[in-house]
């Protein structure tokens, strides 16, 4: 049995779905502008491929990686969440995408894949946040990771379970986010 056999097909998207969570979560919380966003948008493609492709990963980012190349599952056939609103929201449905994500490989995945899969989206939330320039004018002036992004960032290290100076995986208490399966819907 492989540990993509762990989770049922919604589960499945979430877990896919998380770095991409990780990254809009940071896009979200400081909008860059067009350049900004798609320096940002390269930055999260990059870290998912550079983590699932690495030497020595574990079977559940082999599992992902295959996914990646395979054909991507149809989103319709999964419920579809309220489109945000605004900003804001986008950056906390993301957040809490992200919750789900690390609870289910977290109750369902070998230690040693949870490690894993905290280091691929607390990298991908880490490129994203300093791939473009916030503030300024024409390229100057700035800063390369915002307060908005620095806060984001703070939250999403709570929510992945990550050690603040190191980026290491550390071991937090896990609870199932909002619903007791995970997916927020509180059945």
């Amino acid at each position: 049995m492989s540990v993509k056999d762990s989770f049922t097909p919604e589960e499945w998207f979430k877990v896919m779905n998380g770095p991409g969570r990780a990254g809009a979560a940071v896009v979200a919380a400081s909008p860059s502008g067009i350049t900004g966003v798609l320096a940002e948008a390269q930055a999260i493609g990059a870290a998912i491929r550079e983590q699932v492709s690495a030497q020595g990963r574990t079977p559940l980012l082999e599992a992902m990686a295959a996914d990646l190349v395979g054909t991507p599952p149809d989103p319709r056939a999964f419920p579809q969440e309220e489109r945000a609103r605004n900003m804001d929201e986008a950056r906390a449905q993301s957040v809490e995408g992200v919750r789900q994500a690390v609870w289910l490989v977290s109750s369902k995945a070998s230690p040693a894949d949870l490690a894993a899969y905290r280091r691929l989206l607390w990298t991908v939330a880490e490129r994203a946040a300093g791939a473009a320039k916030e503030g300024g004018f024409l390229g100057l002036g700035g800063e390369q990771v915002s307060e908005p992004e620095r806060a984001v960032l703070a939250e999403l290290r709570e929510v992945i379970g990550v050690d603040a100076g190191a980026g290491t995986p550390i071991i937090t208490h896990e609870t199932p986010p909002a619903g007791s399966d995970g997916s927020g819907n509180g059945d």
